[in-house]
């Protein structure tokens, strides 16, 4: 895995120059994902060997652990997507502003750069496990835990090809992955400030920040720089010292 994080920090990775079997081969090298692979495997296994002799009600309990926690990924990452990930107080502290340079900043700026695309582990991991072991844990126990950790993990990897496929320069044969993908770039190319889910847009609509088109939304100026700029960049510089620009 060393080797393979010293390949992605030396190569560039460009989803605008890259063909879906590139990223394909690219995304099973990123060691973050490496690691959802492996911690799914681990945790799936540790469900099933806790939860011998494996019954009927086993089988439910496990079953309903890993559903609830699919069910409430979508509003957890629009919570974390539209109040942390776009919220401006990261940004304001020297200790958490290259955390939010990393983890949102830096995609916005460039939403092709695939080395910044995928969350980090040292920010998933924790969200992951803060919110599946518990719901696991009411459902079935240690079994319920490790199963919904997994089923987290599962939805995780299943979110973040979603997400590079979005900036790919290629259009999906699916109606489900076109209609995404265009409602992800009206958010990194229109109007930041809505479309805050990744795969699904639920949480959207509830709480009134989906929009299907250009025309619904004006355009914002802050669409790049989430807002980072000028007065901002110069009253919190730490950012804009960590970018080597003040733009």
């Amino acid at each position: 895995m060393g080797l393979l994080n010293s390949i992605w920090r030396t190569q560039k990775h460009h989803l605008d120059q890259m063909t879906l079997r590139e990223l394909i081969v690219a995304y099973f090298q990123y060691p973050a994902i490496q690691t959802y692979i492996f911690l799914l495997a681990v945790s799936g296994s540790l469900a099933l060997r806790w939860s011998q002799p494996l019954g009927q009600q086993q089988i439910v309990t496990l079953a309903i652990a890993t559903i609830l926690a699919i069910l409430v990924y979508p509003i957890v990452w629009y919570t974390l997507h539209r109040f942390v990930l776009h919220g401006r107080f990261l940004y304001k502290s020297p200790r958490t502003a290259a955390l939010w340079k990393r983890i949102h900043y830096d995609h916005h700026r460039d939403p092709h750069d695939l080395g910044v695309l995928f969350g980090a582990l040292h920010t998933t991991l924790p969200t992951i496990a803060l919110v599946t072991l518990p719901i696991g844990t009411l459902i079935g126990g240690p079994a319920g835990a490790a199963m919904a950790f997994a089923a987290g993990l599962a939805t995780t990897l299943f979110y973040e090809f979603c997400h590079c496929t979005q900036h790919l320069r290629y259009m999906p044969r699916s109606t489900f992955l076109r209609r995404i993908k265009r409602l992800h770039l009206l958010h990194h190319y229109h109007n930041e400030h809505g479309n805050f889910g990744i795969t699904n847009y639920f949480w959207d609509r509830v709480i009134g920040t989906f929009y299907n088109n250009s025309g619904e939304r004006p355009h914002s100026e802050t669409v790049f720089n989430l807002g980072y700029a000028n007065e901002e960049n110069r009253r919190y510089p730490w950012v804009a010292q960590l970018s080597h620009d003040s733009d």
